[in-house]
């Protein structure tokens, strides 16, 4: 009952969505409690404690709120899982809205793990209830299985937690742009008023912030800072980060991940295109634009171009 709460916390926090738990939170451990609070007061007042077990359907005691908690125990982890997956997404859509880079901050791993760990948590559950119905399989194959599958996912997930980098480290409380209604696609007109309805930017300041951004781009190139972020930016232009990000939105159209990386690549695109860069390989030419990886100098050279970095070195004039 702890592990799906503990772990959609977790996956929480590394979001940046939430800089620290509330009294709301602790609703997620109420069920443990009730459980520990159950068996304890089993034992004080009755001595016995013999009937609550797994194997419960050869006991002459089946307390009914134990069958409850089975019935809680298999449906949270699915539920948990979900759940996760869903703040994969916002996470997903934080990042691209602060970093104009995802290496080294992504939770990829984690994603992985937790889909995996939820198939096998919801087939192995899933052959624990017909066990306990049908009587197929066998119990301790219910039982040793999701024992040795939780302890793979809790050592896999210590150790690829701590050598996690802190994802906002750079960021004072109030820079971090969350924006907890919207995936990173979402661009609609609709949807981004709604979105920065309340931020209190006017008109006239929009455009002379939209006017600035342009300019600053253009003539100081702070895309070929491979690790630049939102506060960053902000920082250097003196513009409140939440009003930056809601210009880069509106005027723009884009996320602050794809506004300044569409600066990285028709940068490429440039020195590719230039004989005085002939001599420098793609990856050289990629990381003096601004990327600091080659992976992801390849996929948004194709995203917004529609061509491979090689192919477009072959034949610029088709772009």
């Amino acid at each position: 009952m702890l592990h799906g709460p503990l772990l959609f916390l977790y996956i929480r926090a590394l979001s940046g969505s939430k800089e620290r738990p509330d009294i709301k939170d602790f609703l997620h451990f109420i069920p443990f409690a009730i459980f520990v609070i159950y068996l304890v007061t089993m034992s004080i007042l009755y001595g016995d404690t013999a009937g609550i077990h797994l194997e419960h359907t050869h006991s002459a005691h089946q307390p009914v709120i134990f069958i409850i908690f089975l019935i809680w125990i298999a449906l949270s982890g699915p539920v948990y899982f979900l759940w996760s997956v869903r703040l994969f997404r916002k996470h997903t859509s934080i990042l691209r809205s602060n970093f104009s880079y995802n290496e080294r901050i992504s939770v990829g791993w984690l994603k992985t793990l937790v889909v995996i760990f939820g198939i096998v948590w919801t087939v192995l559950m899933g052959i624990a209830i017909t066990w306990h119905i049908l009587g197929y399989f066998d119990r301790q194959f219910c039982t040793h299985g999701i024992t040795l599958s939780i302890s793979v996912f809790i050592i896999l997930t210590g150790y690829f937690g701590l050598r996690q980098k802190d994802i906002f480290s750079h960021a004072t409380p109030g820079q971090v742009e969350v924006h907890n209604d919207h995936t990173e696609a979402d661009h609609s007109e609709k949807s981004i008023v709604k979105k920065y309805a309340t931020t209190g930017l006017k008109e006239d300041s929009a455009g002379e912030y939209a006017e600035l951004l342009r300019n600053f781009m253009h003539d100081n190139k702070p895309y070929l800072e491979p690790d630049l972020t939102l506060s960053g930016l902000s920082e250097k232009l003196n513009i409140p980060g939440h009003h930056l990000s809601q210009v880069i939105n509106e005027r723009f159209g884009l996320n602050f991940y794809d506004f300044i990386n569409r600066y990285r690549v028709d940068e490429a695109k440039q020195r590719i295109a230039d004989p005085k860069y002939a001599g420098l390989s793609l990856l050289g030419i990629a990381l003096d634009s601004g990327f600091n990886s080659k992976s992801a100098f390849n996929r948004l050279f194709k995203k917004f171009t529609g061509m491979t970095p090689s192919e477009y070195k072959a034949n610029p004039e088709s772009v």
